[in-house]
């Protein structure tokens, strides 16, 4: 390797970085409609069950990177579990297929009340590139509506840690908030 590349590699900013810092509007909406429905932020690491509804695994290679990054979502204290009666998010990826439809309605009927439900990709939106498909049913709005959603094609890691990071803060926004009306 040549000098003046190995000095470009050195400057190169790192692949990782902080979350940023969530769009105010969109925490604030997301916020209102948490307190509405009186969920708040739970006090450990918020566990994730993740599910892939069937489609090309892009996203979930994304969410797979997220988690290895080094300030990804085991720095915003993101845990993923198998059970879905553990999980206070429920995450899917991919579109709703025909095969997958009864164990994802069958994870939702699991979680427990107050849990999250986020849609990851293009696909988990509404059925993406395979929308249309004989297999496919949709996103997952034909099951659930969605708290949370993240399009893309898939979403860069960094868009995934953000989107968690948005999460987190109207989550605490709502708890807050309910706090308030309380005191």
């Amino acid at each position: 390797m040549t000098l003046p590349r190995l000095i470009a590699q050195a400057l190169r900013p790192p692949l990782t970085r902080r979350p940023a810092a969530p769009e105010r509007t969109e925490v604030m909406a997301l916020a209102a409609r948490l307190a509405a429905t009186g969920r708040r932020a739970p006090p450990e690491a918020l566990a994730v069950r993740h599910i892939d509804g069937g489609g090309c695994g892009g996203c979930a290679m994304e969410l797979a990177a997220a988690q290895g990054l080094a300030h990804g979502l085991a720095a915003l204290g993101i845990r993923f579990v198998e059970d879905p009666a553990a999980a206070d998010v429920l995450l899917l990826t991919g579109p709703v297929t025909r095969n997958m439809a009864p164990a994802v309605a069958r994870a939702i009927e699991r979680l427990p009340p107050g849990a999250l439900v986020l849609a990851v990709g293009d696909c988990a939106l509404d059925g993406g590139v395979f929308k249309g498909s004989y297999a496919v049913l949709g996103g997952l709005e034909t099951l659930a509506r969605p708290d949370l959603r993240l399009p893309g094609c898939p979403p860069a890691p960094s868009r995934v840690v953000d989107a968690f990071a948005t999460l987190i803060a109207a989550l605490a926004q709502a708890g807050a908030g309910a706090g308030q009306e309380r005191g």
